[in-house]
């Protein structure tokens, strides 16, 4: 089965983190892959790109302007020879058997599309104030997301694959959603998930064993980066059910297992044995599912 994976890249600051996850693409275990790098409308950082990558087999490309990610990723499945695509962001690093995980699962299954796990690869010292709960909002699968072979609606977009034909009938990301270069917005992942819910009644399979690193700056860990993007978060999450009229189950269950499963069990460790970071922790859970609520009622204000 041959394999595409493309990654999108906008910023020049990012061309070393760009290297490191092209290189871990080129050394994975599975025969048969190839990178798809596209520049979304930086010519500085494409020139950049052409000189480390043109004499390989890593395939190039660049947007005259900027068009954000969701745009860049669809055009990149576009000039892909893979029967299947495979999306991983510029500030990632695959671990040399994620393809291989992936494969297996469209070889022994029937899968339309597959889906990983996102470790954190922490450059900073890991937070001591952020509960796990809330580690997706650093690009980071939390405990619990799904049980293995399970279909979910999505997973990261820097660690999801389609058979290729799937990706094309859907009409790849929807660009409406997801990061441009003046816009931070996100579920670009869960847009198409519903999409490919609706069109094929199935959804992404959950393989954690193949597995995506995702760096977290330490600017990511910044109390105003976090809650910015809770509030992201929501907004996101209000434009999803008005584009799409989705229904947001995953969110439902994950507050459904915060308030019965997450917070009494915090709250009953506290007890136990109290501590700073156990206060902070459980107040963060409070703070932060606020916020992302806080976002989503923003969002339905504007509109």
């Amino acid at each position: 089965m041959e394999v595409s994976v493309v990654i999108c890249t906008h910023d020049t600051e990012r061309f070393p983190h760009l290297v490191e996850a092209v290189q871990s693409i080129q050394q994975q275990t599975h025969d048969g892959v190839e990178a798809v790098v596209v520049c979304d409308g930086n010519e500085e950082l494409y020139e950049r790109i052409v000189e480390r990558f043109g004499d390989s087999d890593v395939k190039t490309l660049c947007n005259e302007t900027n068009r954000g990610v969701s745009y860049s990723r669809t055009r990149g499945v576009e000039v892909a020879d893979g029967d299947v695509v495979c999306f991983m962001d510029d500030d990632a690093v695959a671990r040399p058997d994620w393809v291989e995980q992936l494969v297996a699962v469209y070889e022994e299954t029937d899968a339309l599309a597959v889906g990983g796990r996102m470790a954190g690869r922490w450059l900073g010292r890991q937070p001591w104030f952020l509960p796990a709960e809330f580690y997706w909002l650093v690009g980071v699968t939390y405990d619990g997301f799904a049980d293995a072979g399970e279909e979910v609606r999505n997973t990261y977009e820097s660690n999801i694959s389609f058979r290729r034909e799937v990706f094309l009938e859907l009409g790849g990301f929807d660009t409406a959603f997801g990061p441009t270069a003046t816009d931070y917005s996100h579920s670009e992942g869960a847009e198409i998930g519903v999409r490919l819910q609706q069109a094929y009644g199935r959804g992404v399979v959950y393989e954690p064993s193949a597995v995506v690193e995702h760096k977290i700056f330490p600017y990511r860990l910044e109390l105003g980066f976090l809650f910015e993007k809770a509030l992201q978060q929501g907004e996101s999450k209000y434009q999803l059910g008005q584009q799409s009229s989705a229904e947001i189950g995953s969110e439902a269950g994950f507050l459904r297992a915060l308030c019965v499963e997450h917070v009494p069990r915090r709250a009953s460790a506290l007890v136990r044995a109290p501590s700073g970071a156990k206060v902070a922790q459980l107040l963060m859970l409070f703070v932060l599912t606020g916020l992302v609520g806080g976002g989503y009622l923003r969002a339905m204000v504007a509109r």
